[in-house]
């Protein structure tokens, strides 16, 4: 009778976690926007403090920000997700800003002391750049967003090349290594989000096909070793 048991608790854990895996993810998901946005508000002060940057007081965060829209108005003209990108995006930055920083009247102190001088011009030269790097940050997690679905093809294509791999080795004389699998699939989840971590809070501009396409290929590798790694016999 016990034997009979221990299988069901194990498929009823496994699905609970998988369950529980979703419900989090999220929640995940705003940790993550929230601790990248305050890494590049962080960097981008302390580049201001130190004079990191070329460009005096919030311009650089200003330049990036443009930057960051320029890419979504020249790569991202079609999507799967959302008949119109631009539109998408500018509803959401505009949405953003309204909510952060105009009812919470945080633009309109900024607009109201862009003569003074001394301390409050300090203040305002710091609020200002954080300003632009939420609104920059808001525009990167549209671009994530659009480009879900490569994260998802990675997937696809990972998880059926690994169970090529894997029904070779069974009908093989291929072995089975836990230790391999067992990283990998503990590779998958971090990669995903670190990449998406570090993409957020990179405080200079990049086009999101330089990062984004190694980490979507790194992802769909990880998930192939692990499927192709997972035991050979049920």
């Amino acid at each position: 009778m016990a034997r009979d048991e221990a299988p069901a608790r194990r498929v009823e854990k496994k699905r609970s976690g998988v369950i529980g895996s979703l419900l989090k993810l999220p929640f995940t998901l705003f940790w993550i926007l929230l601790i990248s946005m305050v890494c590049s508000i962080a960097i981008e002060w302390l580049g201001i403090y130190f004079d990191w940057f070329s460009q005096a007081g919030a311009e650089h965060a200003r330049q990036t920000m443009i930057s960051e829209m320029g890419y979504l108005d020249s790569q991202f003209t079609r999507s799967l997700l959302v008949s119109s990108p631009v539109e998408f995006a500018t509803c959401v930055v505009n949405t953003g800003h309204e909510w952060v920083f105009v009812k919470t009247g945080i633009a309109g102190w900024v607009e109201q002391g862009a003569d003074s001088g001394g301390w409050a011009a300090t203040i305002r030269t710091y609020l200002q750049a954080a300003m632009f790097v939420t609104l920059m940050t808001l525009t990167r997690c549209v671009i994530l967003t659009l480009t879900s679905p490569l994260f998802l093809l990675a997937a696809i294509v990972g998880f059926t090349d690994g169970l090529v791999s894997r029904d070779l080795r069974r009908f093989g004389a291929g072995r089975e290594s836990a230790f391999i699998y067992h990283h990998a699939k503990r590779a998958v989840t971090p990669i995903f989000l670190t990449g998406w971590l570090i993409y957020l809070s990179l405080p200079f501009s990049i086009h999101p096909n330089l990062f984004l396409l190694p980490c979507a290929l790194l992802f769909g590798l990880m998930i192939a070793i692990a499927t192709a790694s997972f035991k050979k016999y049920l």
